[in-house]
């Protein structure tokens, strides 16, 4: 029988791409995004023993995330300034410098979203309905819709004043 650790270490496993991207859409500096991910992990486990089960592991996970993230962005603002929005970004794949100029560019322009557009990015990102995008961020699927849209546009618009052309 699986002990309850062991049960939450082979889910984390199994997300930790959704709490890595989470982590790099909330924060631009290396050691900021490791201490959210951490930060995340560590509010997961602690919240754990709660998780019902009456929606998605990942649904779940998702609201953790994002609500830790958005405790994190506002102690962290209150710690320090601006940091730099041009620092390096790692990418998986080395041999494609085009996609490495694409990432910095979306992540430059991520940073300037407000917290609530971040989410509403990163679920879409991850493949959710507006359906399921309402539902993680408490809102209506109509609502959800007209953000979403408005985000886009809005992000689209940051990239080219970054002068990225699509």
């Amino acid at each position: 029988m699986k002990t309850l650790e062991s049960e939450f270490l082979e889910k984390i496993e199994s997300h930790k791409g959704m709490i890595f991207k989470i982590s790099k859409m909330y924060v631009d500096g290396k050691e900021d995004r490791e201490d959210l991910f951490q930060e995340i992990i560590y509010q997961l486990w602690k919240s754990y023993q709660n998780f019902e089960g009456k929606s998605q592991f990942s649904t779940w996970l998702y609201r953790v995330s994002i609500n830790t993230a958005l405790t994190f962005l506002n102690k962290e603002k209150k710690k320090t300034d601006n940091a730099s929005l041009t620092e390096n970004i790692d990418v998986q794949d080395e041999n494609s410098d085009e996609k490495e100029t694409q990432l910095e560019f979306f992540y430059k322009a991520v940073h300037e979203l407000n917290p609530v557009e971040k989410a509403l990015i990163f679920l879409f990102l991850e493949g959710q309905s507006h359906k399921e995008i309402a539902t993680n961020l408490g809102i209506t699927e109509v609502n959800a819709r007209v953000k979403l849209n408005r985000t886009k546009e809005k992000l689209q618009q940051i990239i080219k004043n970054y002068g990225y052309e699509f």
